[in-house]
Protein backbone atom coordinates (compact mmCIF):
# COMPACT_ATOMS: atom_id res chain seq x y z
CA UNK A 1 0.00 0.00 0.00
CA UNK A 2 2.45 2.41 1.10
CA UNK A 3 4.67 1.49 -2.68
CA UNK A 4 1.10 2.32 -4.51
CA UNK A 5 0.87 5.97 -2.28
CA UNK A 6 4.57 6.80 -3.44
CA UNK A 7 4.19 5.77 -6.82
CA UNK A 8 1.33 7.93 -7.18
CA UNK A 9 3.31 10.67 -5.55
CA UNK A 10 5.66 10.08 -8.11
CA UNK A 11 3.53 10.59 -10.84
CA UNK A 12 2.20 13.91 -10.13
CA UNK A 13 5.08 15.42 -9.13
CA UNK A 14 6.19 14.71 -12.91
CA UNK A 15 2.88 15.76 -14.30
CA UNK A 16 3.71 19.12 -12.26
CA UNK A 17 6.91 19.83 -13.72
CA UNK A 18 5.43 19.68 -17.11
CA UNK A 19 2.64 22.11 -16.53
CA UNK A 20 4.82 24.40 -15.00
CA UNK A 21 7.34 23.93 -17.58
CA UNK A 22 4.48 24.65 -19.95
CA UNK A 23 3.39 27.56 -18.29
CA UNK A 24 6.43 29.55 -17.95
CA UNK A 25 6.78 28.76 -21.52
CA UNK A 26 3.84 30.55 -22.54
CA UNK A 27 4.53 33.50 -19.88
CA UNK A 28 8.14 34.00 -22.13
CA UNK A 29 6.52 33.54 -25.26
CA UNK A 30 3.76 36.37 -24.17
CA UNK A 31 7.32 38.47 -22.87
CA UNK A 32 8.81 38.00 -25.98
CA UNK A 33 5.73 39.60 -28.19
CA UNK A 34 5.16 42.28 -25.93
CA UNK A 35 8.90 43.37 -26.19
CA UNK A 36 8.75 42.83 -30.13
CA UNK A 37 5.31 45.13 -30.19
CA UNK A 38 7.68 47.70 -27.82
CA UNK A 39 10.21 47.69 -30.38
CA UNK A 40 7.92 48.19 -33.42
CA UNK A 41 6.13 50.88 -31.68
CA UNK A 42 9.74 52.61 -30.81
CA UNK A 43 10.68 52.12 -34.32
CA UNK A 44 6.99 53.93 -35.50
CA UNK A 45 7.45 56.86 -33.03
CA UNK A 46 11.54 57.39 -33.91
CA UNK A 47 9.65 58.57 -37.39
CA UNK A 48 7.32 61.04 -36.50
CA UNK A 49 9.41 64.31 -36.94
CA UNK A 50 7.50 67.08 -38.56
CA UNK A 51 10.10 70.01 -39.98
CA UNK A 52 9.31 73.84 -40.80
CA UNK A 53 11.09 76.24 -42.45
CA UNK A 54 10.91 79.71 -42.65
CA UNK A 55 13.08 82.37 -44.59
CA UNK A 56 13.09 86.08 -45.50
CA UNK A 57 15.99 87.12 -48.16
CA UNK A 58 16.18 89.73 -50.67
CA UNK A 59 15.99 89.53 -54.62
CA UNK A 60 16.41 90.87 -57.67
CA UNK A 61 13.16 90.92 -58.77
CA UNK A 62 10.26 89.90 -56.82
CA UNK A 63 8.00 88.67 -59.50
CA UNK A 64 10.67 86.65 -61.25
CA UNK A 65 11.69 84.79 -58.42
CA UNK A 66 8.18 83.78 -57.57
CA UNK A 67 8.01 82.62 -61.10
CA UNK A 68 11.22 80.50 -60.31
CA UNK A 69 10.17 79.31 -56.88
CA UNK A 70 7.52 77.59 -58.10
CA UNK A 71 9.26 76.01 -60.63
CA UNK A 72 11.75 74.84 -58.16
CA UNK A 73 8.85 73.86 -56.11
CA UNK A 74 7.43 71.80 -58.61
CA UNK A 75 10.70 69.86 -59.44
CA UNK A 76 11.33 69.04 -56.37
CA UNK A 77 7.59 67.10 -55.78
CA UNK A 78 6.05 70.00 -53.62
CA UNK A 79 3.08 72.06 -53.86
CA UNK A 80 2.27 76.27 -53.52
CA UNK A 81 -0.23 76.49 -50.65
CA UNK A 82 -0.47 80.37 -50.68
CA UNK A 83 1.46 83.39 -52.32
CA UNK A 84 0.65 87.00 -52.77
CA UNK A 85 2.95 89.93 -54.18
CA UNK A 86 2.31 93.24 -53.12
CA UNK A 87 3.71 96.89 -54.15
CA UNK A 88 4.29 99.15 -50.74
CA UNK A 89 4.30 102.60 -51.91
CA UNK A 90 7.07 104.92 -50.35
CA UNK A 91 6.60 108.65 -51.87
CA UNK A 92 4.84 109.76 -54.78
CA UNK A 93 5.43 113.11 -56.82
CA UNK A 94 4.34 115.07 -59.22
CA UNK A 95 5.87 117.09 -61.85
CA UNK A 96 4.54 119.78 -64.38
CA UNK A 97 5.42 118.52 -67.89
CA UNK A 98 3.05 120.92 -69.86
CA UNK A 99 -0.58 122.79 -69.53
CA UNK A 100 -2.03 119.49 -69.40
CA UNK A 101 0.24 116.65 -68.41
CA UNK A 102 2.18 116.12 -65.25
CA UNK A 103 5.49 113.69 -65.23
CA UNK A 104 4.59 111.69 -61.60
CA UNK A 105 7.41 109.66 -60.39
CA UNK A 106 6.65 107.07 -57.57
CA UNK A 107 9.05 105.06 -55.34
CA UNK A 108 7.63 102.24 -54.56
CA UNK A 109 8.76 98.80 -52.52
CA UNK A 110 7.87 95.10 -53.80
CA UNK A 111 7.83 92.18 -51.82
CA UNK A 112 6.45 88.54 -51.93
CA UNK A 113 5.01 85.75 -50.09
CA UNK A 114 5.02 82.41 -50.53
CA UNK A 115 3.60 78.92 -48.33
CA UNK A 116 5.01 75.62 -50.13
CA UNK A 117 4.90 72.23 -48.80
CA UNK A 118 8.19 69.88 -50.22
CA UNK A 119 9.05 66.25 -49.07
CA UNK A 120 10.94 66.33 -46.10
CA UNK A 121 13.92 64.49 -46.92
CA UNK A 122 14.58 67.27 -50.07
CA UNK A 123 13.97 70.45 -47.95
CA UNK A 124 17.64 71.22 -47.51
CA UNK A 125 18.39 70.64 -51.08
CA UNK A 126 15.41 73.14 -51.58
CA UNK A 127 16.85 75.76 -48.55
CA UNK A 128 20.01 75.66 -50.90
CA UNK A 129 18.39 76.67 -53.90
CA UNK A 130 16.47 79.42 -52.43
CA UNK A 131 19.74 80.80 -51.43
CA UNK A 132 21.18 80.84 -54.40
CA UNK A 133 18.35 82.86 -55.79
CA UNK A 134 18.73 85.91 -52.57
CA UNK A 135 21.40 88.72 -53.14
CA UNK A 136 21.39 88.00 -49.43
CA UNK A 137 19.77 85.96 -46.65
CA UNK A 138 17.99 88.32 -44.16
CA UNK A 139 16.66 85.27 -41.92
CA UNK A 140 16.86 81.53 -42.17
CA UNK A 141 15.47 78.94 -39.81
CA UNK A 142 13.84 75.40 -39.13
CA UNK A 143 12.40 73.98 -36.69
CA UNK A 144 11.92 69.89 -36.21
CA UNK A 145 8.54 69.21 -33.83
CA UNK A 146 8.76 65.06 -32.81
CA UNK A 147 5.32 64.07 -32.95
CA UNK A 148 6.04 60.65 -32.28
CA UNK A 149 5.08 60.29 -28.22
CA UNK A 150 1.34 61.99 -29.88
CA UNK A 151 1.46 59.22 -32.88
CA UNK A 152 2.08 56.27 -30.98
CA UNK A 153 -0.17 57.28 -28.37
CA UNK A 154 -3.09 57.49 -30.64
CA UNK A 155 -2.25 54.51 -32.54
CA UNK A 156 -2.13 52.37 -29.26
CA UNK A 157 -5.64 54.07 -28.24
CA UNK A 158 -6.82 53.51 -31.43
CA UNK A 159 -6.38 49.43 -31.27
CA UNK A 160 -7.80 49.42 -27.95
CA UNK A 161 -10.43 50.88 -29.12
CA UNK A 162 -11.05 48.28 -31.89
CA UNK A 163 -10.96 45.12 -29.00
CA UNK A 164 -13.00 47.35 -26.93
CA UNK A 165 -15.80 47.81 -29.97
CA UNK A 166 -15.30 43.87 -30.52
CA UNK A 167 -16.17 42.54 -27.00
CA UNK A 168 -18.89 45.38 -26.85
CA UNK A 169 -20.47 43.96 -30.14
CA UNK A 170 -20.38 40.73 -28.87
CA UNK A 171 -22.30 41.68 -25.46
CA UNK A 172 -24.71 44.28 -27.45
CA UNK A 173 -28.62 43.50 -28.08
CA UNK A 174 -30.31 45.92 -30.24
CA UNK A 175 -32.03 47.59 -26.94
CA UNK A 176 -28.64 47.82 -24.73
CA UNK A 177 -26.96 50.88 -23.76
CA UNK A 178 -23.69 49.40 -25.16
CA UNK A 179 -24.84 50.02 -28.41
CA UNK A 180 -24.50 53.79 -27.72
CA UNK A 181 -21.39 53.16 -26.19
CA UNK A 182 -19.77 51.04 -28.79
CA UNK A 183 -20.76 54.17 -31.26
CA UNK A 184 -18.54 56.86 -28.84
CA UNK A 185 -15.67 54.54 -29.23
CA UNK A 186 -15.80 54.22 -32.67
CA UNK A 187 -15.77 58.27 -33.41
CA UNK A 188 -13.05 58.49 -30.88
CA UNK A 189 -11.07 55.82 -32.81
CA UNK A 190 -11.52 57.57 -35.93
CA UNK A 191 -10.64 60.89 -34.51
CA UNK A 192 -7.26 59.44 -33.40
CA UNK A 193 -6.54 57.73 -37.13
CA UNK A 194 -7.74 60.80 -38.40
CA UNK A 195 -4.93 62.90 -36.11
CA UNK A 196 -2.27 60.27 -36.97
CA UNK A 197 -3.05 60.83 -41.01
CA UNK A 198 -2.44 64.60 -40.23
CA UNK A 199 0.57 63.40 -38.88
CA UNK A 200 1.82 61.58 -41.39
CA UNK A 201 1.08 63.94 -43.87
CA UNK A 202 3.21 66.81 -42.18
CA UNK A 203 5.81 64.30 -41.57
CA UNK A 204 6.00 63.28 -45.32
CA UNK A 205 5.65 67.17 -46.34
CA UNK A 206 7.50 69.87 -44.89
CA UNK A 207 6.19 73.76 -44.63
CA UNK A 208 7.94 76.24 -45.68
CA UNK A 209 7.14 80.29 -45.19
CA UNK A 210 9.14 82.63 -47.99
CA UNK A 211 9.39 86.28 -47.39
CA UNK A 212 10.91 87.96 -50.24
CA UNK A 213 11.69 91.35 -51.04
CA UNK A 214 13.52 94.19 -53.77
CA UNK A 215 14.85 97.05 -53.80
CA UNK A 216 12.64 100.47 -54.15
CA UNK A 217 11.75 100.95 -57.48
CA UNK A 218 11.03 104.33 -59.46
CA UNK A 219 8.10 104.52 -61.68
CA UNK A 220 7.73 107.22 -63.84
CA UNK A 221 4.42 107.88 -66.37
CA UNK A 222 2.72 110.95 -67.90
CA UNK A 223 -0.77 111.18 -66.42
CA UNK A 224 -3.20 114.00 -67.09
CA UNK A 225 -2.95 117.31 -65.30
CA UNK A 226 -5.63 117.19 -62.81
CA UNK A 227 -5.63 120.93 -61.73
CA UNK A 228 -8.14 123.07 -62.88
CA UNK A 229 -6.53 126.10 -62.45
CA UNK A 230 -3.51 125.61 -65.14
CA UNK A 231 -6.70 125.03 -67.80
CA UNK A 232 -7.90 129.05 -67.48
CA UNK A 233 -6.83 131.07 -70.31
CA UNK A 234 -3.77 133.85 -69.65
CA UNK A 235 -4.27 137.41 -67.92
CA UNK A 236 -5.25 139.57 -70.62
CA UNK A 237 -7.58 137.07 -72.36
CA UNK A 238 -9.30 136.62 -68.89
CA UNK A 239 -9.20 140.57 -68.38
CA UNK A 240 -10.75 141.35 -72.11
CA UNK A 241 -13.33 138.34 -71.41
CA UNK A 242 -14.38 139.80 -68.05
CA UNK A 243 -15.05 143.18 -69.47
CA UNK A 244 -17.42 141.60 -72.10
CA UNK A 245 -19.25 139.64 -69.57
CA UNK A 246 -19.18 142.87 -67.26
CA UNK A 247 -21.10 145.11 -70.72
CA UNK A 248 -23.32 141.59 -70.79
CA UNK A 249 -24.52 142.00 -67.03
CA UNK A 250 -24.90 145.41 -67.21
CA UNK A 251 -27.50 145.16 -70.64
CA UNK A 252 -29.43 142.45 -68.14
CA UNK A 253 -29.64 144.47 -65.97
CA UNK A 254 -31.03 147.39 -67.95
CA UNK A 255 -33.57 144.83 -70.21
CA UNK A 256 -34.48 143.70 -65.97
CA UNK A 257 -35.57 147.24 -64.99
CA UNK A 258 -37.09 147.89 -68.16
CA UNK A 259 -39.69 144.98 -67.72
CA UNK A 260 -40.30 146.82 -64.05
CA UNK A 261 -41.42 149.99 -66.05
CA UNK A 262 -45.04 150.17 -64.45
CA UNK A 263 -43.27 150.26 -61.13
CA UNK A 264 -41.32 153.26 -61.50
CA UNK A 265 -44.62 155.30 -62.68
CA UNK A 266 -46.19 153.84 -59.54
CA UNK A 267 -43.28 155.16 -57.73
CA UNK A 268 -43.07 158.63 -59.54
CA UNK A 269 -46.85 159.04 -58.97
CA UNK A 270 -46.57 158.51 -55.19
CA UNK A 271 -43.24 160.79 -54.85
CA UNK A 272 -45.48 163.94 -56.16
CA UNK A 273 -48.60 162.97 -54.09
CA UNK A 274 -46.50 162.97 -50.64
CA UNK A 275 -44.30 166.22 -51.74
CA UNK A 276 -47.87 167.86 -52.51
CA UNK A 277 -49.33 167.06 -48.69
CA UNK A 278 -45.85 167.66 -47.65
CA UNK A 279 -45.80 171.17 -49.13
CA UNK A 280 -49.68 172.06 -48.05
CA UNK A 281 -49.22 170.68 -44.54
CA UNK A 282 -46.27 172.96 -44.50
CA UNK A 283 -48.29 176.16 -45.58
CA UNK A 284 -51.08 175.37 -43.19
CA UNK A 285 -47.92 175.01 -40.32
CA UNK A 286 -46.65 178.83 -41.75
CA UNK A 287 -49.92 180.44 -42.27
CA UNK A 288 -50.81 179.47 -37.92
CA UNK A 289 -47.65 180.51 -37.04
CA UNK A 290 -48.25 184.07 -38.54
CA UNK A 291 -51.74 184.17 -37.35
CA UNK A 292 -50.15 183.48 -33.85
CA UNK A 293 -47.86 186.17 -33.82
CA UNK A 294 -50.36 189.14 -34.98
CA UNK A 295 -52.80 188.05 -32.40
CA UNK A 296 -49.97 188.53 -29.53
CA UNK A 297 -48.86 192.14 -31.34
Amino acid sequence: MKRNIIAIAIVLTIFGCQNAEKKYGSVATTEELSMDKAESADSIAAEKIIKTADMRFRVKDVQNTKERLSQAIKNQGGTVAEFSVESIIQETQKVKQSTDSLKEITSYRTEGFLVAKVPSEKLDDFTNTIAKMAVFVDHQSMKMDDQSMIYLSNKLKADNRIEAVDRINKLATKKSPNVETSLLIKDDYIDKKIQNISINNRVKYSTITLNFYQDNTIKTMIVANDDVYDYKPAFANRLWLNIVNGWTIFKEIILAIANLWMLFLVGIGVFFIIRYFMRKNKMAMDLATKNLIDGRQ
